[in-house]
């Protein structure tokens, strides 16, 4: 079978344009808008190239979902504690049946476009259809979507019907898990305006071009009737991207006049703009941790966003050299792995604001779903167990390199460029792997041509300091990372075992014991098994202007959101 291009979303976010649930919002009348505008930071070497709220398999990323977030409001408002605020959501209340197999979506009256139309059912089921579309896996789809396989997405549906305006049923072929389907199925839907975007009702492939064709086109018409709290405004190439408040918006309207969204070329030039002033909102590099203090007018604020960092082996049969038959191999994962010293690159690196990566859900932030049985890791650095492991499967040390069959261990990691940080640790990993007589090219990516790489140009990539967030996949399950042929499964892993367990997740359950129970079996097996190649997850560090109030206040670790319609600049 023919693979997709398929890539985990990017690193810590810093943008989004959500209802913040936490602090109790109600609609409010317009604030006079401040004059002076937000600036905020980018990832370092990264762009918004798609801003269609339904995303092929290489613009889902964390920085086009959360840019297009401020024009389209998401189906569901997922609040700090993993829930669903419908108060703040397009729908007021989902219902299911006793079998968790039809479930029945309420619009929520409260929003509307800001034309003045109601957004709809017809408006949900129509961006369904495109994420269907999308998934067909048909071979002359002009994109895919990124989304497939999570929450279901395709194959778990039967049929969306619209009963009327402001009701939609959802039935599934069989009945799951309802905390999942909700979370990380109807979670994954930004509905768009039906009557604005669907331009071919009878050919799909005609409307999938159609959007592809007007994606990264932000300033197009097509893109001026939104529900969300921002318009898009202007787009200067390769610098910024900006946004302006939406005065209709049926939430908590924006006090910021506009929002603008800065490329940054390096982290000490996002580091030198937060000391002029330039910035509003970035974030501190580690590599510039001891120069916080010369951040005099900015506060920081710390917290783990929830998500992971992993360095991603490919095992695809196309990966170059051979090594995806390499990387299939259990053994050269757990060699690996035993060569990351994580205790060391958090102490060093993290400047102490770490914690271990050893599978699948993080111990940070505090949720119900971390298994502590993983309190201790796995693979603890220790290189000479790596090395025993290679021995004892027939590899022989040559000069320093462990050969088998006439063919070095070597391979090629390509890591996103633009973090001192990020490449003073891959520099650490090729020194403590060569103590396995492993052999590592490294290679400085920009982010955008990185996650554009096909699956025979590259053998092991690391997207930074943090390579995946539960958004829009909320229950973390790994059903859109490690299930085969998942969308998002970048690396190209397969493992029956793997699926089952996952599968064993999205089933109904009797109580929530068993529930987590579940979710254990899969963190522990995906903890050995490793899928890919866990790495120790750094603390976001946000330096906020002390100009700009409610950031704080808004803050949601979980979802990895920030909502600039509660914002003022003073």
């Amino acid at each position: 079978m023919a693979r997709k291009l398929m890539w985990s979303m990017i690193s810590v976010s810093l943008l989004a344009g959500l209802e913040l649930t936490a602090c109790g919002t109600t609609p409010s009348q317009a604030a006079p808008p401040s004059s002076a505008p937000v600036v905020i930071a980018l990832p370092v070497q990264t762009s918004p190239n798609w801003f269609f709220p339904v995303f092929s398999t290489n613009t889902f990323s964390a920085t086009n979902i959360e840019l297009d977030a401020l024009m389209y409001k998401p189906l569901l408002d997922v609040t700090p504690h993993d829930t669903v605020d419908y108060q703040h959501s397009l729908v007021s209340a989902i219902t299911w049946n006793k079998t968790a197999s039809v479930f029945t979506l309420h619009m929520n009256p409260r929003y509307h476009w800001s034309n003045g139309q109601p957004v709809t059912a017809q408006d949900v089921a129509f961006t369904w259809s495109i994420m269907k579309g999308a998934s067909s896996n048909a071979k002359n789809l002009p994109w895919n979507y990124g989304g497939e396989g999570s929450g279901g997405v395709p194959t778990d549906f039967k049929n969306v019907d619209v009963i009327n305006a402001r009701t939609l049923q959802v039935t599934l072929n069989s009945g799951v898990n309802p905390q999942w389907f909700i979370l990380n199925g109807l979670g994954q839907i930004n509905p768009v305006p039906a009557f604005v975007w669907d331009k071919y009702p009878n050919n799909m492939i005609k409307e999938l071009k159609f959007i592809q064709s007007e994606a990264n086109s932000p300033t197009s018409t097509l893109f001026k009737v939104v529900d969300g709290a921002y318009h898009f405004g202007r787009v200067q190439p390769n610098q910024s991207w900006s946004f302006v408040a939406n005065k209709d918006y049926g939430g908590r309207k924006s006090h910021l006049s506009s929002l603008i969204f800065q490329y940054e070329t390096s982290s000490a030039s996002e580091f030198s703009a937060l000391k002029t002033g330039a910035l509003t909102i970035g974030y501190l590099p580690l590599s510039l941790w001891k120069s916080r203090h010369t951040l005099t007018h900015d506060r920081i604020i710390s917290g783990y966003v929830w998500g992971m960092t992993y360095l991603q082996p490919n095992e695809s049969p196309t990966a170059p050299n051979g090594t995806g038959m390499l990387f299939h191999q259990l053994y050269i994962r757990q060699a690996l792995a035993y060569g990351i010293n994580q205790p060391a690159i958090i102490a060093a690196f993290y400047h102490g604001h770490g914690i271990i990566g050893d599978g699948p859900i993080p111990e940070q932030p505090k949720t119900p779903y971390y298994d502590t049985a993983l309190n201790q890791p796995i693979y603890s650095y220790n290189p000479q167990q790596g090395r025993s492991i290679l021995l004892a499967h027939g590899w022989k040390d040559t000069h320093g390199i462990m050969m088998k069959n006439g063919k070095p261990l070597a391979f090629t990691l390509n890591y996103n460029a633009g973090s001192q940080t990020v490449t003073d640790i891959v520099q650490l990993l090729k020194t403590d792997w060569a103590k396995e007589g492993i052999e590592v090219n490294l290679v400085s990516t920009p982010f955008d041509s990185l996650i554009a790489l096909p699956s025979n140009k590259w053998s092991m990539i690391w997207l930074g300091l943090g390579s995946w967030i539960y958004s829009p996949d909320y229950y973390p399950t790994g059903g859109a990372l490690f299930k085969t042929n998942a969308a998002l499964n970048g690396e190209d892993y397969s493992n029956t075992t793997m699926n089952s367990l996952i599968e064993q997740t999205y089933a109904p359950y009797t109580s929530t014991s068993q529930e987590l129970s579940r979710l254990d079996q899969y963190q522990m097996f995906a903890a050995r098994h490793i899928p890919v190649i866990w790495m120790p997850y750094a603390a976001t560090n946000y330096v906020v202007s002390n100009h700009l109030h409610g950031f704080s206040q808004s803050l949601n670790w979980v979802s990895g959101l920030i909502y600039p319609n509660l914002w003022t600049n003073s």
